[in-house]
């Protein structure tokens, strides 16, 4: 029988039992699947669905990708399938159709009388959580007996309905907030490709009201000039600038006092410059900065350059998200294999952008701006839903 220690931080109200330690496998039947030949199996649409790996889930649900006449290893609707071999080994999901055929890449976990499914899904995360604790990683893979010795503390099966039911419920926010956080990307996605001109235009597909005047062309040398600001290095520490692959924007770290480059010289960072780390152009490491950047040391391998008039910060740095730029930097970047590839600058520059007014530029990027803001705003709302979810987990169970 349970004792006191076996009781969660945080219950509902009504329930006061403590908890029974069991072993896992008592209480569920553990099915390992079973691989087809390739006879088995057909793309026609009869039979059941056959889950193959771990590529049949997504996001704690199972898809399904091929289908066998032949039965052989069932799970059936609320089992939760273990990916217990192979890459992706350890996720879990709920069988969502009413019966599949598993491959040995995966186990099913099927509850016996006194373990309710939804609480089991929840549980299985714990367990095989302290199965790859264990293994610290050395194996890929998750072994059966493994599984069926683990010690696991329960409820009465009335607490383990009201918890799955919680978390269940949890997961579906935690789903429609991944959701509305991926459908803005793709928002985003494709208002890059339609409030800018392509393949060769000088308009693009949708514009605000007012603007009609076509785009203009103009290479990157006609509206970018060398920025300098060269300062003696410090030898008491300084915040160094960095920037992130993949056109991701800047960051910063301390430089203590000791660790500073074996250099006379190195360049203050100004707001507004577009900023280049001709080491890593090659992977689109390229960056328009700020205020926060201002004031931030770099080394000569950070060029930076001045805007024209004609140019607003803001708008240039949607110009440089663009794919067909980052082939551009990786072609300016001769170089053997691996990464010590050195980006040309002067080729750089004659890459040809295309640029409206500043008045639409601004509007065009003040539109791109709120809608980064909301796409951020999005993505901490599911960061703090998962976190939530990950504490309440730790609390609501021993």
């Amino acid at each position: 029988m349970g004792n006191n220690s076996h009781k969660p931080a945080i219950r509902f109200q009504g329930f006061t039992d403590a908890w029974e330690q069991r072993k896992y496998g008592d209480v569920m039947d553990l099915l390992s699947g079973q691989d087809f030949a390739p006879s088995d199996y057909n793309d026609e649409g009869f039979g059941m669905p056959y889950m193959t790996g771990a590529s049949c889930i997504q996001n704690g649900q199972t898809m399904e990708m091929r289908w066998t006449p032949v039965p052989k290893c069932i799970a059936e609707k609320g089992d939760v399938l273990l990916v217990c071999k192979g890459s992706g080994y350890g996720t879990l999901a709920r069988l969502t159709q009413e019966k599949a055929h598993i491959a040995r890449q995966f186990m099913a976990l099927k509850c016996k009388t006194g373990l309710n499914n939804t609480f089991n899904y929840y549980l299985a995360e714990s367990v095989v959580s302290s199965i790859k604790t264990d293994a610290r990683g050395l194996i890929a893979g998750i072994d059966r007996s493994a599984v069926l010795r683990q010690n696991v503390v329960l409820p009465k099966v009335e607490e383990q309905q009201r918890i799955g039911a919680f978390f269940n419920n949890l997961d579906n926010l935690i789903t429609l907030h991944q959701r509305k956080y991926e459908k803005l990307k793709t928002v985003k996605k494709s208002m890059l490709e339609k409030m800018f001109p392509r393949d060769g235009s000088n308009n693009p597909e949708i514009r605000f009201i007012g603007f009609t005047d076509p785009w203009e062309q103009h290479k990157l040398s006609e509206v970018l000039t060398s920025y300098t600001d060269p300062v003696d290095i410090p030898h008491t520490g300084y915040e160094r600038l960095g920037i992130r692959s993949h056109a991701k924007g800047t960051f910063h770290s301390y430089v203590p006092e000791g660790h500073e480059l074996q250099t006379a010289q190195m360049h203050k960072v100004a707001a507004n410059k577009f900023i280049v780390n001709i080491t890593f152009g090659w992977e689109h490491a390229v960056a328009v900065t700020d205020e926060n950047d201002a004031g931030k040391l770099v080394s000569h391998r950070f060029p930076q350059f001045s805007l024209s008039e004609d140019l607003d910060p803001k708008f240039l740095k949607y110009i440089i998200l663009d794919e067909n730029f980052r082939h551009h930097l990786w072609l300016a970047s001769p170089g053997g294999a691996g990464r010590n590839r050195v980006l040309n600058l002067t080729e750089m520059l004659q890459y040809e952008i295309c640029i409206p007014n500043l008045s639409e530029q601004r509007q065009i990027a003040d539109v791109l701006i709120r809608l980064d803001n909301l796409i951020t705003l999005h993505h901490l709302k599911l960061e703090k839903l998962k976190n939530i979810k990950q504490s309440l987990l730790q609390n609501m169970f021993v």
